[in-house]
């Protein structure tokens, strides 16, 4: 089966009641022969986009690999979902371990939103996979980082080729919020963004101090 979902037009932007994310890999051993970003900036990134499917609703499925040897979950991650046990694999591609996949098709949805380390394995063989099987995929590439910078490019020409959308964490924000007249979960974007946001939260922090003063006036 390929991928038939709209590529443009509205129905080609991200809707949080049509997402699910899945976060693959974010622990010490992968940090630790990261070099195509810097690791401070995925942590943010990731933390942030966790946070925002948080606010949204939108079911996030947490994985590791060997955990015991790798590591856990970072642990600013897994306090966004401190009840959730991650997923702990020993496929390589998560997309071949059945738990995974069966806990995406429960909730019915067909956007998939993926992060991961490393872009070139953990994410690249589940996206193209999930591709394969009629997912529409997303991959979050500010959330994901490879072992060289040329290695995380690579990888990411090789998901388009195959049909994925590559976009980043603030750009999943903007499409799941589309109208900021969507009063419901704007507090929780206007946290994430003050939190995870770098420039944006500069600014947000002084739009809200300006409203504030406007208000006590």
């Amino acid at each position: 089966m390929t991928t038939t979902a709209a590529k443009t037009g509205l129905d080609a932007l991200l809707d949080p009641e049509k997402s699910v994310v899945v976060l693959i890999d974010h622990q010490p051993y992968q940090f630790a022969n990261l070099h195509s970003h810097d690791p401070s900036q995925i942590v943010n990134n990731v933390v942030g986009l966790a946070k925002a499917a948080k606010a949204f609703n939108v079911p996030t499925i947490l994985t590791t690999v060997i955990e015991e040897q790798g590591g856990y979950l970072i642990k600013p991650l897994q306090n966004v979902f401190p009840d959730q046990k991650p997923i702990n694999r020993t496929f390589i591609n998560t997309w071949e371990d059945p738990r995974v996949v069966d806990v995406v098709k429960k909730t019915g949805r067909k956007q998939l939103v993926i992060a991961a380390l490393w872009t070139e394995i953990c994410l690249a063989m589940p996206v193209i996979q999930a591709l394969g099987e009629g997912y529409d995929v997303f991959a979050v590439t500010d959330a994901s980082g490879g072992v060289t910078l040329e290695a995380h490019e690579m990888a990411v020409r090789r998901m388009v080729q195959a049909g994925a959308v590559p976009i980043t964490w603030m750009a999943v924000v903007g499409e799941w919020q589309r109208d900021w007249a969507r009063e419901k979960t704007l507090p929780g974007v206007s946290d994430v963004i003050l939190e995870h946001g770098g420039g944006s939260a500069i600014a947000l922090a002084w739009e809200k101090q300006l409203l504030s003063t406007g208000r006590q006036k």
